[in-house]
């Protein structure tokens, strides 16, 4: 067995990353709803995302998985345990963060090379919040969404989403994702690996997933694919799309919480039991 496939790249290793990606970062995204956001003047403060935790995944493990297990616990945590689902619409996120999340994990080839997760950790909400404002600005420009000033920038589209982009970045990219993933990745490296099973990555490995031109260009067409579901959705067509009358309640998110919780605990006992196992 390759010293990849020992640490992350058999069935069971990639679905407790996952599941891991999944329910702690679907805590996370609870968690961001219950923090009010600050409005300053023109600026508004508010926590976008938690994206190191499956940014630090990403960096530690099978940068796929964390990737889809990132946005599917977005999807099912903060959409459908809320009581809402937006259909079509939903597959932009979806897409977008998978994207982010899997291109910064396969950029770090070294996690104790503290460059290369600094550059990984904060491209990863750099990529996820240009893809979401490009995705806004292509529903204006087609006509299928309407446009909302931000008083006291000029009203364009182009300026009020690059502001954001910026606003965003700096804050959220910054305070919950940059400095976070820095001061995680290196302390967790080779501690949390056995837990799973797995060995730490390393520089040399190279059966270990990388950066390619393959990979950017499949990735421009996942994020051509979220666009035109993000226009499709917008224009009517979102197909399955519901509401619950509890949606957004302070218990469905409590609940939620709970959930994701107990998916986080059940998940590390199983990943600490199979290592037992294994060394057994």
């Amino acid at each position: 067995m390759s010293t990849y496939a020992e640490r992350g790249a058999t069935g069971s290793q990639k679905l407790m990353v996952f599941v891991l990606s999944m329910s702690l970062y679907g805590l996370a995204t609870l968690i961001s709803e219950l923090i009010p956001s600050v409005q300053i003047g023109i600026v508004e403060l508010s926590v976008e995302f938690f994206l190191f935790i499956p940014l630090t995944l990403a960096m530690l493990f099978d940068p796929l998985s964390a990737a889809l297990g990132a946005a599917t616990g977005e999807l099912v945590f903060s959409e459908i345990m809320l009581g809402q689902f937006g259909g079509l619409g939903e597959l932009e996120k979806f897409l977008t963060v998978t994207i982010a999340v899997y291109l910064a994990g396969l950029m770090v080839r070294d996690p104790k090379n503290i460059k290369q997760v600094a550059l990984a950790a904060i491209s990863g909400p750099a990529i996820q919040l240009a893809m979401s404002a490009v995705v806004d600005i292509v529903k204006v420009q087609v006509a299928v969404d309407d446009f909302e000033a931000i008083p006291g920038l000029p009203e364009s589209v182009f300026a009020t989403e690059g502001f954001s982009f910026l606003n965003d970045l700096c804050f959220s990219g910054i305070l919950f994702c940059l400095l976070p993933t820095i001061f995680l990745v290196p302390r967790l490296y080779g501690k949390i690996e056995p837990l799973l099973g797995c060995k730490p990555r390393t520089a040399t490995d190279d059966a270990a997933p990388a950066l390619s031109g393959r990979v950017v260009a499949w990735s421009v067409v996942g994020f051509a694919v979220a666009i035109a579901a993000a226009c499709i959705s917008k224009a009517g067509m979102s197909i399955i799309e519901w509401e619950a009358d509890w949606a957004e309640s302070q218990t469905a998110v409590l609940a939620g919480i709970a959930v994701a919780a107990v998916a986080a605990l059940i998940v590390g006992f199983w990943a600490r039991r199979s290592a037992q196992l294994k060394n057994a």
